[in-house]
């Protein structure tokens, strides 16, 4: 991405949410504004800070960690300060341990000789809307997730659904007021109302049912996506919020995947090494392979890595599967030697180069759960994708890429659905190699075309440099007491 304008930055604080999906945008976020010349502190608690030692060590003069004491919960296990560490039924209690953080803030600011101007901070702190206005100064708010998402989010907090609800799953909610006029089941769309478990006069309930509303009342709004790839949404939503001040930013990627030998092996585990990965696929023909990731986050149960191993070895399709820490005494006996005997597939344990792996010409297809880092990733790649949505926004995501870019076909839905191993072997089987079938080619061809999209938007002069150039001209028009936007 562009660095042209770069010097005499102001300072901004950068707030990220404690989450792998969430922190990695916004880190890197953090270095295209730093090579432009701001001077920001980032705030982090101290078993997070270990993440910033890349971003430090690139900008070691402008970028400042401010770690703070993690705040603790009765509902949150002591010593635990990030989101992949937590089941997701803790996700509420750790939102609501953040704000606690408000106070703290407050006063390191108002000691600071030179504070910040402007404060950057993750949608799941939308509680920094408060600070930023007692401190009198303006929050953008950074969205890890994409337009579409946002979109129907902010749609349906200020128009509830009728009907549906725990004792009727199924019933379809259709929101007629974004574009396409999506339609989804109830259990699908439960996260939007504190995981489907509001209880009225509950602080943590009562916190997050103002969130979005929150954050909707920010000064402006970074996401990490780019306008090639959801214009109509990225429209729709200025509309609603009543400003321009919106910018589309992404992909926000970082260029080189870290080395294995650079991350902690304290589990034990037999990490499998990237030159390893990378010589395997070097000898795989185009489009041959199929990449299995679920992200950091989920955590599949003994019947869901049966049913994947199982599909995957009756495909006949050549695989790499990076299986989560938790996920890999599941795997099922003697699958492995099986595979990596043939030659069929590879088992990365606990970590992959996704990014350098999804960049490669011989893997054709992508098993995902459909989280927006990876959808992005994907897209990136120009690799069509199998959709699997587990929780949350994904399945926001999976609709998107199904129905309206086209660039992918639907495995199952739902965290704890088991797939059929046969449908799922039939699924992968055409999806790569000499088997694919002209839907699946013509899906790759939509695929490539978004992928040099995305890649021509984080170009000098394309439209997700140019909105940083104008994010970070629009801060500094600010800071010099004008008017923007």
């Amino acid at each position: 991405m562009s660095t042209s304008c770069s010097g005499g930055g102001g300072h901004l604080l950068v707030f990220p949410y404690p989450a792998p999906g969430h922190m990695t945008p916004l880190l890197h976020l953090t270095h295209q504004l730093a090579s432009r010349g701001f001077t920001i502190s980032i705030l982090v608690t101290p078993k997070n800070l270990p993440l910033l030692n890349p971003l430090l060590s690139k900008h070691p003069s402008l970028v400042h960690p401010l770690v703070l004491p993690f705040p603790p919960h009765p509902a949150l296990p002591a010593g635990v300060e990030n989101v992949k560490d937590l089941p997701p039924t803790a996700f509420p209690a750790l939102m609501h341990s953040m704000h606690q953080l408000y106070t703290p803030i407050l006063h390191w600011f108002r000691s600071h000789s030179s504070p910040p101007t402007f404060i950057i901070s993750d949608m799941f702190l939308w509680w920094t809307q408060k600070l930023a206005d007692d401190l009198s100064i303006r929050r953008f708010m950074f969205s890890s997730s994409g337009f579409m998402a946002m979109d129907i989010i902010y749609s349906l907090r200020r128009h509830p659904p009728k009907g549906g609800g725990p004792d009727d799953p199924d019933h379809l909610i259709a929101i007629s007021e974004v574009p396409s006029s999506p339609v989804y089941p109830w259990w699908q769309l439960q996260f939007l109302y504190s995981t489907g478990s509001y209880v009225e006069g509950d602080p943590v309930s009562e916190f997050l049912k103002h969130g979005v509303l929150a954050n909707n009342s920010s000064w402006g709004m970074i996401f990490n996506s780019f306008s090639g790839l959801e214009r109509v949404y990225l429209e729709h939503l200025k509309e609603q919020v009543g400003h321009d001040r919106v910018w589309a930013v992404g992909p926000l990627l970082p260029p080189v995947a870290p080395l294995a030998s650079n991350i902690k092996k304290s589990d034990g585990l037999d990490y499998t090494d990237a030159d390893d990965i990378l010589s395997w696929l070097d000898k795989c023909e185009d489009q041959s392979v199929v990449y299995v990731c679920f992200g950091t986050q989920s955590v599949l149960n003994p019947n869901q890595m049966a049913a994947i191993a199982s599909g995957l070895e009756e495909s006949g399709a050549k695989f790499i599967w990076r299986v989560k820490e938790m996920n890999v005494g599941m795997v099922p006996q003697g699958f492995e030697d099986r595979v990596a005997g043939s030659g069929r597939g590879l088992i990365a344990k606990g970590w992959a180069p996704q990014t350098m792996i999804l960049r490669h010409r011989a893997v054709g297809a992508f098993l995902t759960h459909c989280g927006w880092n990876s959808v992005l990733e994907g897209i990136m790649g120009g690799v069509p994708m199998l959709a699997w949505p587990m929780e949350g926004e994904q399945f926001l995501n999976a609709k998107l890429l199904v129905e309206e870019l086209k660039v992918a076909s639907r495995v199952c839905e739902g965290a704890q659905t088991v797939p059929d191993s046969g449908e799922l072997a039939q699924l992968v089987a055409k999806s790569v190699g000499a088997n694919r079938d002209e839907n699946v080619k013509a899906m790759h061809v939509r695929a490539m075309q978004l992928g040099k999209a995305a890649s021509d938007s984080i170009k000098e002069g394309g439209g997700s440099c140019q909105d940083l150039d104008g994010l970070a001209a629009h801060i500094l028009l600010q800071d010099a007491g004008e008017d923007s936007n």
